[in-house]
């Protein structure tokens, strides 16, 4: 299939019809997969998945979908992964990638029974000896005669340890957030929080930190906007256990302060939705509301059960994490008094986060590295300068996320700090646009301080400015 030149609208078009379609195309697996055929739930996610392939066959002609590596495209434009689709996008990938498939066409005609049979197929265990092949002839004995698949595409070899490491960082991401969602949803109720599921979701983060430091920190690039509140709180218990293995702490020390991070805003959910999520500034009433935050953090945290003890660290994260270094910040202390390193920590990760994310009072986050610098050169901000410059050196100038225009003219996303100290100002980079501004299929991974890399960054750019969303290539 050729591929069509496409306006901005015909691709924001595609994008959303292409996300509607693997999402039904995973309910309906997943019904499948759980329930007979027969089974009304099974019935209405085929009805759902042939509405949502006629809708793109009716603006398109023809559907393909192509897996290339870890993306998938439907008809040459890349579906964009966020958190709400992540398990869609796995299934689908995964249960197209077990019989070696790599593309699928889907023809103009295609019939509502014609669904069943090829994603029965689907889940079928595979042929271990030729999975290709032996799912093309089962295809063709089926009347799903308007789907063709074809092989895999070709992709650059990636190492299967480190493809395994990407896979491991989010699930591990993705489950944390799940857990952030049910904790906090769960005390803004008044419930009891699992406090088991919490450990197991803060012990993967320290696990992932510890072997795998570079998957789990693409992962903090996501800074999903409907979902800032949770992501957040997971992306400061990364940067948090990633500081403190900086500085030596041992496990159980990172430990604590994970769970420390992923609550230090655990207070918010005492406080009324409305002042919390307002999209513009708020009032000095609503402000010294907002305040409380701290305060009610660590009774929320006291008043706890379920973690052997009571995670005293985590309750003075939660209420110091705002005082700032020289006690300006909040809350206020009748005494003299020094935060405790946990909680400076806990600030510097909070404050680097919240600049660079997406919020409902900042619709134009910070660059990363703009954000490093005021973090560094505006004493006001409140930050020990000593964990800045910690953080400074496990991000390095360019932080993971940073969109940036080579001297090529081509554009990146930064992946990963460069492991060699010296080399701070040249990361590991992946190229998504080439130098005619044209997205390219399969990006480039570019360690920027090899010598054969023969590019260097000249500058960093908004994504909002390309409607470029740089955690689709983090997943």
């Amino acid at each position: 299939m050729s591929a069509p030149t496409y306006t901005v609208d015909t691709t924001a078009a595609l994008q959303g019809q292409g996300q509607k379609l693997l999402a039904t195309f995973y309910a309906a697996l997943q019904g499948l997969k759980l329930f007979p055929l027969e089974n009304q739930t099974v019935q209405k996610a085929l009805d759902d998945l042939h509405t949502a392939a006629r809708t793109v066959l009716d603006r398109e002609g023809e559907i393909e979908i192509g897996l290339v590596g870890d993306f998938i495209f439907i008809n040459e434009v890349r579906i964009r992964l966020d958190l709400s689709t992540y398990a869609a996008f796995s299934m689908v990938s995964k249960s197209l990638d077990n019989h070696g498939v790599g593309t699928v066409l889907i023809h103009e005609g295609i019939e509502r029974d014609e669904w069943p049979p090829f994603l029965s197929l689907l889940l079928q265990k595979p042929d271990p000896e030729n999975a290709f092949v032996t799912f093309t002839q089962r295809l063709q004995a089926t009347p799903a005669t308007h789907i063709e698949v074809g092989p895999e595409r070709e992709r650059a070899a990636l190492d299967e340890d480190d493809a395994q490491a990407k896979e491991r960082a989010k699930r591990a991401y993705f489950q944390t957030v799940e857990v952030a969602k049910n904790v906090l949803g769960d005390t803004r109720l008044g419930r009891s929080v699992n406090a088991r599921r919490v450990k197991r979701a803060v012990q993967s983060i320290v696990d992932q930190v510890l072997t795998n430091e570079t998957s789990i920190m693409g992962m903090t690039a996501l800074r999903d906007y409907d979902d800032y509140t949770f992501t957040h709180c997971v992306n400061v218990c990364i940067f948090a256990v990633v500081l403190g293995q900086k500085l030596g702490l041992n496990k159980l020390q990172l430990y604590e302060l994970g769970l420390g991070g992923l609550f230090h805003d655990i207070g918010k959910m005492r406080i009324d939705e409305a002042i919390t999520n307002k999209p513009g500034a708020l009032t000095e009433e609503e402000f010294e509301q907002m305040k409380q935050h701290t305060t009610e953090g660590l009774l929320a945290l006291f008043h706890m059960h379920g973690f052997g003890e009571v995670p005293f660290r985590a309750m003075l994260m939660a209420y110091e994490h705002h005082m700032k270094i020289d006690l300006t910040g909040y809350p206020e202390n009748q005494r003299d008094r020094e935060p405790t390193l946990f909680s400076k920590i806990i600030a510097v990760a909070d404050g680097f986060d919240a600049a660079t994310s997406n919020r409902s009072y900042q619709s134009v986050p910070w660059r990363p590295e703009e954000a490093l610098k005021e973090m560094q050169d505006n004493p006001k901000r409140g930050y020990d300068p000593l964990l800045v410059k910690a953080l400074i050196n496990v991000t390095g100038i360019f932080p993971v996320g940073t969109l940036v225009i080579l001297d090529t003219h081509e554009m990146a996303v930064v992946t990963a700090p460069n492991p060699d100290p010296s080399k701070i100002n040249q990361p590991i980079i992946k190229v998504i646009y080439d130098a005619n501004g044209v997205p390219v299929p399969e990006p480039e991974t570019v360690n920027l301080a090899s010598d054969e890399a023969e590019r260097r960054i000249i500058k960093t750019t908004r994504p909002e400015k390309y409607d470029i969303d740089v955690g689709a290539y983090f997943v």
